[in-house]
């Protein structure tokens, strides 16, 4: 379609601006709103931008591949009659009714060869079956220490003599689902890390929970027409729910709205009060006279004084991140009403960071370097600092929280950034009565802390402050871990828009959670934005982790089991060829190691995939056929077993990435899991007999491999 100018073209080139708009709906399975982006532009430019005497126009060939299935299945078209007219009309003009023929024939067929597949996956699914479980009978092993995972019974305590690693993910705000950018900044990769340490022999205990209390919680129960506690209920469930799915393995997942939670917070609180470190302000606030009632931060929104943007929160701009006073905020307004408020004053209690600040600089000083902190974590708390730290009120005119045990503030709430943070330790307490020997133990435990980067300043600043002013003996942070933003098809994932994939649409698409997690972590946005596309996500999780590792591990297991019945020969591995793949691999595997000591999870992926492209390389160089193992025996038995040891090398270093694929590798060679070693060793012995093949769906529903 050329562009002229008229009042055709401009209406056409609207038509199919708004086809990106169209197939987002679509993808996020929301269709309805499909049909009515598509109803309002047809009512508004008529026969403008749509077929006429037949002949099919560009919008007709746009629209109509974008909302043809969802069209042909929906139910209620009459809701949207000029859509239905249309749909009608060029369903039946010469070309479309050519084409859905063609199309119809190819499915068909494809249908058939599916139905073929899924027969030949009922046969395969009762191989796999006796995949389960191993067989010791069979085994022949060298390996000194095995994959040890918490029973979920015994209670993980620091020992003495062991790295005693605690791991935390920033506590999921309890309001909403989780989005794929909020698992990547801190669940997942939390898990991922601790899955590492685990691996690696280290005693380790992985916390998270809901942040329950504060204003978005009263905001969304209002929405909703519920009480706080059963909104809380509600969400805590599908958090649990979407990270059981993407196969996190928290040692414990709590919440904040608990005793412990109350008993500790208030402790620390009159601590860090007779310490002298609080100090008391009238604040002038914003007053809603139609609700009658002070607004919290999260009731307000306005235009942000320093960037402009219109949509800023009374306590943080979106777009650049400042923290705020809702008074602060240009042209305020009640988010309940949309009134303007006016301003009241009350009073409040002030943590005095100002007082601490030498204190905190110090500690921060000691931990950057030493812990190895992401760069970004580094930078955002070196701001703060050097701007100069004042006096953080830490109450709130608020219902929903932890009271305050002061005399004349007992209608007030705890500010949540006060006592989110110490949602960590009382998560802890209701795992173990024993938690002091977690977070009071600095000497024998380092704290490692995943999050978004919008978190780091409580992380680094607030909370420390905290726990310095308490005086008590805190395990205080040793590393913080965090991420920065994964944005969605060429614009931000926003969960008040339901723009992007949440985690209950990833299970809804079928796709298995190993494939999720490889993406996810395989860009994650360690140093800079990421973005997520569709395309991006098959591309490449078929090419890379299908063409790669599934390729490598189905192409040698299969290739035993059919020359060897499954059974490692006994071989020579002083060749050349061998003697290069063990060098390279321990090179590749010395660098994997110190990438993930560093906590730096998208570079250790890269270079476990890089070891799976060795292994890869190794198996065409050496021509592993029937030739080979006819011709060339004795090099045919080497190249089996050296892969094959690979291969158990591979589900060890996979494992913190994509457990349920290193269980499947696990069972497919007959070995158990093993923790990630220093070097690259064969410890499957001759005479070990594999159980045989299996295979894992990936992002493709057309291509199945490891």
């Amino acid at each position: 379609m050329s562009f002229d100018g008229s009042d055709l073209a401009l209406a056409q080139s609207t038509a199919i601006e708004k086809d990106n708009v169209l197939s987002r709906y679509i993808l996020q399975k929301e269709p309805h709103n499909s049909f009515a982006v598509a109803e309002a532009l047809l009512n508004k430019y008529d026969g403008k931008i749509i077929s006429s005497n037949g002949k099919l126009g560009v919008v007709d060939v746009v629209f109509f591949g974008t909302l043809y299935e969802a069209l042909l299945s929906s139910t209620d078209l009459d809701k949207y009659p000029a859509l239905k007219k249309w749909f009608t009309a060029i369903s039946k003009t010469p070309s479309v009714t050519a084409a859905l023929q063609v199309i119809d024939k190819q499915i068909s067929n494809a249908a058939k060869k599916k139905l073929a597949g899924d027969k030949k996956g009922s046969a395969g699914g009762a191989k796999q079956a006796t995949l389960a479980e191993l067989n010791p009978a069979t085994q022949k092993l060298n390996v000194k220490q095995f994959l040890k995972t918490p029973d979920g019974k015994t209670k993980i305590l620091p020992k003495d003599g062991e790295r005693n690693i605690l791991i935390t993910s920033a506590l999921p705000y309890v309001n909403n689902i989780p989005h794929l950018g909020n698992i990547i900044g801190s669940t997942l990769s939390a898990d991922c890390w601790a899955r590492y340490c685990r691996a690696r022999g280290y005693n380790t205990l992985l916390i998270c929970g809901t942040d329950e209390y504060g204003t978005a919680t009263e905001t969304k129960a209002l929405e909703e027409k519920v009480t706080c506690q059963e909104l809380c209920d509600k969400y805590n469930a599908i958090h649990r729910k979407v990270y059981e799915w993407f196969d996190l393995a928290f040692d414990y997942f709590g919440r904040t709205t608990t005793p412990k939670q109350t008993k500790i917070t208030q402790e620390i609180f009159n601590q860090v009060h007779a310490n002298g470190f609080t100090s008391q302000a009238t604040m002038t606030q914003l007053f809603c006279e139609k609700c009658q009632r002070f607004l919290a931060d999260r009731y307000v929104e306005g235009v942000c004084p320093n960037c402009k943007y219109h949509d800023a929160r009374g306590d943080q701009c979106d777009a650049c991140g400042r923290l705020l006073n809702a008074t602060e905020l240009e042209e305020p307004r009640c988010k309940l009403d949309g009134t303007r408020p006016i301003t009241k004053d009350s009073s409040h209690i002030f943590l005095d960071l100002d007082r601490l600040q030498p204190e905190i600089e110090a500690f921060n000083e000691r931990v950057n370097a030493g812990g190895k902190w992401s760069a970004n974590g580094i930078h955002i708390t070196q701001s703060w600092l050097k701007e100069g730290l004042k006096p953080r009120c830490i109450t709130r005119d608020l219902k929903w929280g932890t009271p305050v045990p002061l005399k004349g503030f007992e209608n007030k709430v705890f500010y949540v950034w006060f006592d989110a943070c110490i949602g960590y330790p009382s998560i802890t307490a209701n795992y173990t009565d024993e938690w002091e020997k977690w977070w009071k133990n600095p000497e024998n435990v380092k704290l490692y802390q995943f999050m978004g980067k919008d978190n780091v300043p409580f992380h680094s600043v607030v909370f420390p402050g905290s726990q310095l002013a308490s005086r008590d003996n805190w395990t205080m942070v040793h590393h913080i871990n965090t991420c920065e933003y994964l944005n969605y098809e060429g614009g931000k994932f926003s969960k008040s828009r339901n723009i992007g994939v949440f985690g209950t649409n990833a299970e809804e698409t079928g796709i298995p959670p190993s494939v999720w997690r490889y993406y996810l972590l395989s860009s994650r946005p360690e140093t800079s934005d990421s973005m997520f596309t569709w395309n991006e996500f098959i591309t490449k999780n078929n090419s890379e982790l299908l063409n790669n590792l599934g390729n490598f591990v189905n192409r040698i297991i299969k290739f035993a089991i059919a020359k060897y019945g499954g059974v490692i020969p006994e071989a020579d591995l002083s060749g050349e060829s061998e003697m290069a793949l063990i060098k390279d691999v321990n090179e590749l595997l010395g660098q994997y190691v110190e990438a993930m000591e560093g906590v730096k999870l998208r570079h250790g992926l890269a270079l476990a995939m890089a070891i799976s492209a060795r292994g890869n390389q190794y198996l065409q160089d050496s021509n592993v056929s029937n030739a080979l193992f006819t011709e060339q025996r004795g090099k045919c038995d080497a190249v089996v077993n050296a892969a094959i040891n690979l291969v158990y090398l591979l589900s060890a270093l996979i494992y913190p990435f994509m457990p349920a694929t290193s269980e499947s590798i696990s069972r497919q060679i007959n070995a158990p899991l093993r923790n990630i070693p220093d070097s690259f060793t064969c410890d499957l012995l001759a005479g070990h007999k594999l159980n045989g093949a299996a295979y894992l769906r990936t992002a493709n529903p057309e291509k199945s491999q490891v």
